[in-house]
């Protein structure tokens, strides 16, 4: 590490700030597939003339945006990227994003006080920043789910519960792999209405059953022979997940099997180096949570009741399996 490397550390927010700011002010929208001025935009986005037109300026000079006699467009390469209406459309990871920045702008606080920082909503408000914060987690998922469900053999089950399974990507890629399997999301109510959407009318709508409820409080439906913890264990302490784990317990039949993905650390925390940053992330957002070994996710499997625990696949981020079996 020299000089010139700390410096381009300290002030890599700064680009991830310009264009998440353009995506939260819908500014990709606004333009569309047009060429436009910069008092048009101004019109359209209802904002401040000089204030847009430096954000304009930034986003041009990343490559954002196009330039052309002081009339600004979104690249023709990025255009599916950045629209709303566009099924492979990277804008909800944006919104999650930012909602990160403004949390880790207080980790000095939060490591002083050991108190997550306190919530704080974007211009698009608290239900807007929940509903994205869902969606961009199927858009982190979807490019790894198959890949990794190869790795894992793929498991066999004939009914799979996943649990905090949002919006239902990977019920679908198990589903994918187990045509005649069927499967139960089970997630809090915003997240179930999410997976309704993306299986009303598809080939899956009457092999999949959504359940709301809250896997603090309520117990989980029971009868599955397969159970999968998609990035959850990170946003507890293992007190929780031994709960949660229990209760994932009692929800199998007798022999049934869980699957936990998430980063799985060396024993030093310091490898694989995106997990020790994601530790970070679960201190300044959530008053529990972290990342763990797999000798410690081991151990609260075994304690849950679980026995044979496997590291099944190793990943340098969130793809890591942990598996066990129903003692």
């Amino acid at each position: 590490m020299d000089e010139a490397q700390l410096h381009e550390i300290s002030s890599a927010f700064m680009p991830g700030c310009v264009v998440a700011a353009a995506a939260e002010l819908d500014l990709f929208s606004a333009l569309g597939d047009e060429s436009l001025g910069l008092d048009e935009l101004v019109d359209r986005l209802e904002s401040d003339r000089r204030a847009t037109r430096i954000l304009l300026d930034a986003l041009a000079s990343l490559g954002v945006l196009d330039k052309q006699a002081d009339r600004y467009s979104v690249p023709e390469a990025l255009r599916t990227l950045l629209n709303a209406a566009s099924p492979g459309n990277v804008l909800p990871m944006l919104y999650h994003r930012m909602n990160m920045v403004r949390r880790w702008s207080r980790l000095a606080w939060v490591v002083k006080s050991g108190v997550p920082a306190a919530p704080e909503s974007s211009i698009r408000g608290a239900e807007a920043d929940r509903a994205a914060f869902v969606a961009a987690m199927h858009t982190f998922s979807l490019p790894h789910a198959e890949r990794l469900i190869d790795q894992l053999g793929p498991p066999r089950f004939t009914h799979l519960l996943d649990v905090g399974g949002a919006s239902g990507t990977w019920t679908l890629a198990l589903l994918r792999a187990m045509p005649g399997a069927t499967a139960t999301i089970f997630d809090l109510p915003d997240a179930v209405e999410q997976a309704a959407r993306r299986l009303a009318g598809s080939e899956f709508a009457d092999r999949v059953a959504l359940v709301a409820g809250d896997f603090y409080e309520d117990d989980l439906p029971g009868g599955a022979d397969f159970a999968w913890l998609g990035a959850i264990v990170h946003q507890h302490s293992r007190e929780d997940n031994r709960r949660l784990l229990a209760k994932v317990r009692a929800a199998l039949v007798p022999g049934g099997r869980v699957a936990i993905r998430d980063v799985v650390m060396e024993a030093s925390r310091i490898e694989p180096p995106l997990g020790a940053l994601f530790a970070v992330n679960m201190l300044v957002g959530t008053a529990t949570g972290g990342t763990f070994t797999f000798d410690e996710l081991a151990e609260d499997l075994e304690a849950a009741g679980f026995t044979e625990p496997t590291l099944a696949v190793r990943d340098a981020g969130m793809n890591s399996v942990v598996t066990a079996a129903k003692r």
